[in-house]
């Protein structure tokens, strides 16, 4: 359903404590400089009743503001504003703080959630993500309930890093006593290079994008990776698929059976990226509450279009070559960087077709608890990329839920794939 949302006001938070002039130039790391200008979108969902918000909504709202002043005391970046892909000014500027009233029941989103009306609750557009780090709209839904939109620049922060915010912002607002300090290490384990040459906005699409939600149970899940089962794997392949890699060698295998009408050239070919989160590959192993992007890229290039069962191995195999060896050599910086351009040329002279896959799974998404409960959904929204697949936990965690970016012709005929449609659940029932 369309939604109409109306902003009703708009001010900035700025941290409860001023940044000390030490902290003032927080440096980009080599892997945020190579990030794409763009915001991570999250919003979380709560049921309220319609009495409580009315009788509260000042006190709600007092409430988020006083608890985000203090999360940025914490997460100081976040506070200050991005200069020339080099360097974050920490002048404690503030975020923007919005608050809206939506006009329609939060039960209405939750039967069916469309990716595209999501954007309207979240306080940026997903592509502008050139200065300011972080933004919040606060949602309120008409006849109860609310949602709290959040967009992070991915210049800052990776996924994890994201929901390391979030979870700390709602563990101020509730009352925590001890809060675990966020570690910013990030420009001293990869330091920051010249980046002349290469554009971090190759890949974001200027063309119609549509993002759409295709949710898995656990058992559709399970037949899956049942049909991409070797009964005669290798010794160091004897472990069946993941879920992740049966589901995104089921996704991608769809993807081109729906689209065969449109040949790709003879000078082009395939590649499945993943997302793979650096900090446990480390040496040592970061923590978990290490700010910034820590992330890379395993590529795999398909060795053939039919044989699933296969390339469910060899996304395995590219996952595992991100190892410590491979951090070492990323923390050197040059060569990685070279290879970045020359594979941004390609995909600019079309002889690249990617498709990436980045799994939210097992991340502490449903924590976010700020005093009244934790989020009974939380979603993403219509993204800016082309061929891209976000794996999210189901709110009951069994299940998982692909939140797919295409083009929209492309997402006509992968939207109506009669397999695909077979193993996902209908809107109205997840």
């Amino acid at each position: 359903m369309k939604l109409e949302v109306e902003v009703m006001s708009k001010e900035i938070i700025k941290p409860s404590s001023p940044t000390p002039d030490q902290l003032r130039h927080y440096q980009l790391s080599f892997l945020d400089q190579i990030s794409p200008p763009v915001y991570n979108p999250l919003v979380l969902f709560y049921p309220m009743t319609e009495c409580n918000i009315l009788v509260n909504k000042t006190k709600i709202t007092d409430h988020l503001k006083q608890s985000m002043s203090n999360a940025l005391s914490y997460f100081y970046p976040l506070a200050g504003r991005i200069k020339d892909n080099r360097l974050v000014d920490c002048n404690d500027e503030g975020i923007p703080f919005l608050e809206a009233q939506v006009k329609c029941k939060l039960s209405d989103i939750l039967e069916n959630p469309a990716p595209s009306e999501l954007n309207k609750l979240l306080p940026f557009v997903l592509d502008d993500a050139e200065e300011l780090p972080l933004g919040i709209q606060f949602n309120i839904f008409d006849s109860g309930g609310i949602c709290i939109g959040v967009c992070i620049s991915h210049k800052l922060a990776d996924a994890l890093s994201f929901f390391t915010f979030v979870n700390t912002w709602a563990a101020i607002a509730r009352g925590e006593s001890y809060i675990v300090s966020p570690e910013f290490a990030s420009a001293k384990l990869f330091p920051p290079k010249s980046t002349l040459g290469f554009e971090p906005r190759t890949g974001i699409s200027t063309e119609r994008i549509v993002t759409k939600r295709f949710v898995f149970t656990a058992s559709k899940i399970q037949e899956i990776k049942a049909k991409y089962t070797k009964s005669t794997a290798s010794a160091e392949n004897q472990k069946g698929p993941s879920r992740i890699e049966a589901l995104s060698t089921f996704i991608w295998s769809r993807f081109v059976a729906a689209t065969k009408a449109k040949p790709i050239p003879d000078n082009c070919f395939y590649t499945i990226i993943h997302a793979v989160n650096l900090r446990p590959r480390l040496d040592p192993p970061l923590a978990e509450h290490s700010f910034g992007n820590f992330y890379r890229i395993a590529m795999t290039v398909p060795s053939s279009e039919e044989d699933c069962c296969s390339l469910v191995y060899q996304i395995r195999d590219s996952i595992r070559k991100l190892d410590m060896k491979y951090v070492r050599q990323l923390q050197d910086g040059q060569s990685y960087f070279d290879f970045m351009k020359e594979r941004a040329e390609s995909f600019i002279r079309g002889e690249i077709v990617s498709f990436s896959f980045t799994s939210l799974c097992r991340f502490p998404i449903y924590k976010a608890d700020f005093g009244w409960g934790k989020p009974i959904w939380v979603g993403s929204a219509n993204l800016t990329f082309k061929n891209l697949v976000v794996f999210m936990d189901t709110v009951s965690g069994d299940g998982i839920e692909a939140w797919v970016s295409l083009k929209e012709e492309d997402m006509a005929m992968f939207g109506s794939d009669e397999v695909l449609l077979a193993y996902v659940v209908s809107p109205r029932s997840c």
